[in-house]
C-alpha cells in the first residue's frame, strides 16, 4: 500500500515538473515574456474559471412568462404554477384571458410519499474546505492551514484525507468522543441525545478506508483557540454529531389542479422527524408551513390568475466552494492539492478574488484565449492521468510507463505552443495621484509612476492581504474600497475599508472594532 502511494506521489511530482516546465518555457518563448506559467492542473482550472466568466459576461437574458393560479384552501391562499413556459407575454396573457372567468379549480392529482435523508458523511479535506468557504468565507488554503495547526496540536485526526468514512471497529470509540461535546453550549443537547443510543453506521465502511480515515476530533480537548480554529474544530465536531444521528424523515405531496383546461402544479413538504438536521437547525428551513390534506376531484375557489415574468440567468461565477466541487467532479487534482492550485493561480495573477467569486484577471484571460483550444487546457487528459496515478497506487500500472506517456504528451503540447504568435499591446496607464500625469502602471506587486521625478509607488500587499486591480484603482482614485476581509497577527478575522490620504498613506475604517494584534 505505502509503496504504491510513494510511487504515485513521485510520478505526480515528475509529471507536474515535466508539463509545467516545458509548457511554461514554450509559452514564454512564444510570448516573449518570462512570467507566463502553465501547468498540468492549473491550466485546465484557469480554463474553467475563464470560460464561466466569459459566458456570464456575454450572457443575454431571455424573458419568458408563466401563468400562476391562486386558490383558497382551508382559509389560506396557495399559489400554483402552469408548467408551460411562454416566450411572448401576449401568448401568456391570451391564455390567462381564456380562463379568467373560471371560478373554481379541480384537484386532478395528489401524490403523497415519505422521504428519508440519510445523515451526511464525515468530512474529508475537500468537503470541509467547501463548507468552510460557504459558511464563513475562508479560502481553501486558509482552511487547510487551520486544519494543519489543529492536527499538530493533537485535536483532530490526519486532515489531508480524501476519505469520508471510518473503519467499522472505530464505531465503538465514537460515544466517548461525542460525549466530549457536552461542554459546548451549542452542541451539548445533541451530544446528550445520542448517549446510550445505537449510532448510525452510515459513515462506517471498511471498504472505503484504504489509507487515512475521515477527519474526526481526538480525545485531546482544546482549551482557548483562535477564532478561526474554533470555527473549524466545531464544524468537524458538529459533522460527527450529524453523521452518527438518525436519518431525517419527512413527507412530500405533489398536487395538480385543472382550471379552464389548463394544468397547474405545486409541491409541499414537511419534516416528520428531524434526526441529523436538528444539530444545526436545518430541518424546516425549506419546508412549507402549510401542509393541507388533498382529495381527488376537490373543488377550490380561484382568487387570482396572473402572468409572471421570468428571465433566464447564466451559470453563477465560480466561488471557491463550487470550483472545488467542479475540480472534484472532473478529476482535476486531489483533495490535498486543489487548494494549492487555486492559490497558485491567484499568486501568479491569473485569477483574483472579488467578494466570494473567482474571476480571471486580464493576464489570465490572455493566457486562456491563447491556449483554450490546446491540449494543455483540456481537463479530460488531466483527469485521465489522475486515474492512472490511482492505478499506480494500487500496483496496477508501472510508474515508468506513465512517465513515458507524460513525456510524449509534453512533446505534443510544446509543438502546439511553439506555433503561437502573441500580440503585445501596451499595458494601460492611469492617472498618478501624486504628479497628476497618465504615467502610472499596475504591476504584479506594485503600482508605479514611470516619471522618475515623481517616483510614486504603492505596494499591493497590505496587512498580509494582496489587493486586486479594482481595489488598487479605488485607492489611486481617492475612493474608499468596500469592506475587505483581513486576519490579525493573532489569527482574528476582521473587516476594514481602505482609503489613501493626502500623504499617500492608507487609512483603515473598521466595520466593527479594530482587531487586536
Amino acid at each position: 500500500l505505502y509503496e504504491g502511494l510513494y510511487l504515485a506521489g513521485r510520478a505526480r511530482r515528475e509529471a507536474d515538473r515535466i508539463i509545467g516546465y516545458n509548457a511554461s518555457l514554450a509559452l514564454g518563448m512564444a510570448a516573449g515574456k518570462k512570467n507566463h506559467s502553465l501547468g498540468r492542473v492549473q491550466t485546465p482550472v484557469l480554463a474553467l474559471i475563464s470560460r464561466r466568466y466569459l459566458e456570464s459576461r456575454d450572457f443575454t437574458a431571455v424573458p419568458y412568462y408563466r401563468l400562476e393560479l391562486s386558490v383558497l384552501k382551508e382559509g389560506k391562499e396557495l399559489v400554483f404554477t402552469c408548467p408551460e413556459k411562454y416566450t411572448r407575454r401576449e401568448e401568456a396573457a391570451a391564455t390567462r384571458n381564456q380562463i379568467a372567468a373560471s371560478r373554481v379549480a379541480t384537484v386532478i392529482q395528489a401524490e403523497r410519499k415519505g422521504t428519508v435523508e440519510e445523515p451526511p458523511l464525515l468530512h474529508d479535506l475537500a468537503s470541509l474546505q467547501k463548507e468552510a468557504n460557504l459558511r464563513t468565507g475562508l479560502t481553501a488554503g486558509q482552511t487547510a492551514s487551520i486544519l494543519q495547526r489543529l492536527y499538530e496540536g493533537g485535536y483532530i485526526s490526519y486532515p489531508r484525507t480524501s476519505c469520508r468514512h471510518i473503519r467499522e471497529d472505530m464505531l465503538e470509540k465514537m460515544p466517548a468522543l461525542l460525549s466530549l461535546l457536552k461542554d459546548n453550549p451549542r452542541l451539548a443537547r445533541h451530544a446528550e441525545a445520542l448517549e446510550g443510543k445505537a449510532l448510525s453506521t452510515h459513515a462506517t465502511d471498511d471498504g472505503k478506508v484504504s489509507g487515512h480515515h475521515a477527519i474526526i476530533i481526538t480525545e485531546s480537548v482544546p482549551g482557548k483557540l483562535p477564532l478561526d480554529e474554533q470555527i473549524i474544530y466545531w464544524m468537524i465536531a458538529g459533522r460527527m454529531l450529524e453523521a452518527f444521528s438518525d436519518a431525517c424523515t419527512g413527507e412530500e405531496v405533489n398536487v395538480c389542479l385543472e382550471c379552464g383546461g389548463i394544468r397547474f402544479e405545486a409541491g409541499y413538504r414537511r419534516t416528520v422527524h428531524a434526526g441529523w438536521k436538528s444539530v444545526y437547525g436545518e430541518a424546516g428551513k425549506e419546508e412549507d408551513t402549510v401542509f393541507p390534506a388533498w382529495e381527488p376531484d376537490e373543488m377550490l375557489p380561484v382568487t387570482d390568475i396572473s402572468v409572471r415574468s421570468v428571465e433566464t440567468s447564466p451559470e453563477p461565477l465560480f466561488t471557491e466552494a463550487s470550483l472545488l466541487s467542479e475540480m472534484e467532479n472532473r478529476g482535476l487534482g486531489t483533495s490535498s492539492t486543489r487548494a494549492g492550485v487555486i492559490e497558485l493561480l491567484i499568486a501568479r495573477r491569473y485569477v483574483e478574488r472579488r467578494g466570494c467569486d473567482l474571476l480571471p484577471t486580464p493576464k489570465g484571460l490572455e493566457v486562456y484565449e491563447t491556449v483554450k483550444d490546446k491540449l494543455i487546457a483540456t481537463p479530460d487528459m488531466t483527469a485521465r492521468w489522475e486515474k492512472d496515478l490511482q492505478e499506480i497506487e494500487r500496483g496496477n500500472l508501472d510508474a515508468d510507463v506513465f512517465i513515458r506517456r507524460v513525456e510524449e504528451y509534453a512533446r505534443q503540447i510544446v509543438e502546439e505552443l511553439s506555433n503561437i504568435r502573441f500580440e503585445h499591446p501596451e499595458p494601460p496607464r492611469y492617472r498618478c495621484p501624486k504628479c497628476g500625469m497618465e504615467t502610472l502602471t499596475l504591476h504584479r506587486k506594485v503600482a508605479r509612476c514611470s516619471d522618475p521625478d515623481c517616483a510614486f509607488l504603492l505596494f499591493r500587499m497590505f496587512n498580509a492581504r494582496e489587493l486586486t486591480d479594482e481595489e488598487m484603482l479605488c485607492l489611486l482614485e481617492g475612493r474608499g474600497t468596500d469592506f475587505l476581509s483581513f486576519v490579525s497577527k493573532k489569527g482574528r478575522p476582521y473587516e476594514a475599508s481602505l482609503k489613501m490620504d493626502e500623504n499617500y498613506k492608507i487609512e483603515m475604517t473598521f466595520r466593527d472594532n479594530p482587531a487586536e494584534g
